[in-house]
């Protein structure tokens, strides 16, 4: 057969083959263009102007901006839709699809959720707390949790916060003895910690603290950091704020999903959530770097008093753990065993880690500390 005689044939198989092609495309391209997005509708437990709401912004942008058009997480602040702790209830039962917020909030539920927030962990820093969670046993642990109370959520733990201060007063704290009788805002097993010191604590959501210490409902009180509680308002009401404390030093946030809702998303947008609870976290701990130590900046510039908190107080607070820890273990086997698994984490990684990290504090200091004024 000769080329002249194949080539009719050719160009109309071509011409069929290329007609078949668009009309499978004409016809595939409708079901691209209708998928429809998935809505969810989250809640923080922070005021809109507190950079934790940010954290929790930025975490839905992520999601958004990977998943395209195929998921879109909306985040109110607190109080739009229920208040800060009632927001694992409204997940649960579906009012919110979800939310971020921390641990601590849940310290009514059960004993066993406050070893998350609370420290001081054994030693273990934040970063080392939530590789404990997600390597160590803790993420399973806390399912089981979440389970034992009928609570269907799907729970991702992320965002290494920096340890937070023993808080604001009115006048600084020397010594132990100076908590007792105080009226003092706290969460989480910190309540316990606290109440151990003597004081007399209320665990107040973030936006009612300020108001609360202004009205003198409360005579002191801890948020978290330089940036939070600048925005929140607490230099206008207090001016002492005690730095270090054992209470909630290695703390994470919390992103909830209702189980349902997320159960039924297709394995890649999970994927997507996955990738961006990881990444949300390297984001935050590199923002709360830069944003805490501008702010805490202004704050020394605004005349607000800072103060190490002594090591007596330090101590004191971990004898106050001993004794709380101690008495909960015996109380809610759940509790006790989660605090082992915290224990026997920490003495494997924070030997390595207290070996091989060197003093980078001996290096800031030879560049930046003032010389002592001389007598």
């Amino acid at each position: 057969m000769s080329l002249d005689d194949t080539t009719p044939r050719r160009r109309k198989f071509l011409k069929a083959a290329s007609a078949g092609a668009v009309a499978t495309t004409a016809l595939a391209a409708p079901a691209v263009s209708r998928a429809q997005t998935v809505a969810f509708r989250f809640q923080s437990t922070w005021p809109a102007k507190d950079i934790f709401h940010e954290y929790a912004t930025d975490f839905a942008k992520k999601v958004n901006d990977m998943a395209g058009s195929r998921l879109k997480i909306e985040v109110l602040p607190s109080g739009s839709v229920v208040p800060a702790f009632q927001l694992l209830d409204a997940v649960n039962k579906g009012t919110l699809t979800g939310g971020h917020g921390v641990l601590a909030h849940h310290h009514g539920k059960s004993t066993a959720l406050r070893p998350w927030g609370s420290g001081p962990a054994f030693g273990m820093d934040p970063n080392m707390v939530l590789a404990w969670h997600n390597y160590g046993g803790g993420k399973a642990l806390l399912e089981e949790v979440y389970k034992a109370l009928s609570i269907d959520v799907v729970s991702f733990l992320y965002g290494p916060m920096p340890t937070q201060p023993l808080g604001w007063f009115k006048k600084p704290v020397t010594k132990p003895e100076d908590m007792k009788g105080l009226k003092f805002r706290t969460v989480g097993l910190a309540v316990d910690v606290f109440k151990e010191l003597g004081a007399a604590v209320n665990p107040l959501p973030g936006g009612e603290i300020v108001p609360a210490l202004d009205r003198g409902l409360i005579d002191a009180a801890e948020f978290n950091n330089a940036t939070s509680d600048r925005l929140l308002g607490f230099p206008d009401v207090v001016k002492n704020c005690m730095l270090q404390s054992f209470h909630q030093s290695g703390e994470q946030f919390e992103i909830l999903f209702n189980k349902a809702k997320y159960d039924a998303l297709p394995a890649e947008l999970k994927s997507v959530i996955d990738y961006s609870v990881q990444a949300a976290s390297a984001d935050m701990s590199w923002k709360a770097i830069q944003r805490n130590s501008q702010d805490y900046i202004e704050l020394k510039a605004a005349k607000i008093n800072f103060y190490k908190t002594p090591d007596s107080v330090l101590r004191a607070q971990l004898d106050a753990w001993d004794k709380v820890t101690a008495a909960k273990s015996a109380e809610n086997p759940q509790f006790k065993k989660i605090l082992d698994s915290q224990k026997a984490f920490a003495q494997r990684a924070g030997q390595w880690q207290n070996d091989y990290m060197v003093d980078f504090k001996m290096a800031w200091n030879r560049y930046f500390r003032a010389p002592a004024k001389k007598a």
